[in-house]
């Protein structure tokens, strides 16, 4: 899959604090197209993520369960894997979807995924008309990688 660049150059959406100014539309749209590709025939609820990296690229994910339930992989984790698949890099904003299109916020498990990939201050879709958020609001005083060096014994 292409990774198609999400920067609409004939407006000018608010920029993140860290690369491309954001087109939400364009990334919900590509959330709510990878919800529908998801695998949820235990929960039937499907999950979409699409994420803006801070090169411009977008990547997604969607939600894939597992009858153990524990195994059952969030849309997140999909759009992670999509980013190290893609070269890695950073995440600037994320908007997370159900089937019906509308915005759900990360799960603790999927903020912490999220915070390793994209830090404090990705933003992350709140929904019209509402702003996006930071993921320090979600995630305030999260733990990361250079916690491990500081603790290091």
């Amino acid at each position: 899959m292409y990774c198609r660049p999400v920067i609409d150059p004939g407006t000018k959406p608010p920029a993140s604090p860290a690369g491309p100014p954001i087109d939400w539309a364009t990334l919900r749209a590509a959330a709510t197209a990878a919800a529908a590709r998801a695998y949820a025939p235990y929960s039937h609820v499907h999950v979409g993520a699409a994420g803006l990296s801070a090169a411009g690229d977008l990547v997604e994910g969607s939600n894939v369960e597992n009858a153990s339930y524990g195994l059952t992989l969030c849309a997140e984790c999909g759009l992670v894997s999509d980013l190290a698949r893609h070269g890695g890099g950073r995440l600037v904003a994320v908007s997370i979807v159900a089937g019906d299109g509308d915005p759900v916020a990360p799960c603790g498990r999927c903020r912490q995924l999220l915070f390793e990939h994209g830090g404090a201050e990705l933003l992350v879709d709140d929904g019209t008309p509402a702003p996006a958020r930071r993921l320090a609001d979600l995630l305030p005083e999260a733990f990361g990688p250079t916690d491990l060096v500081t603790r290091r014994s």
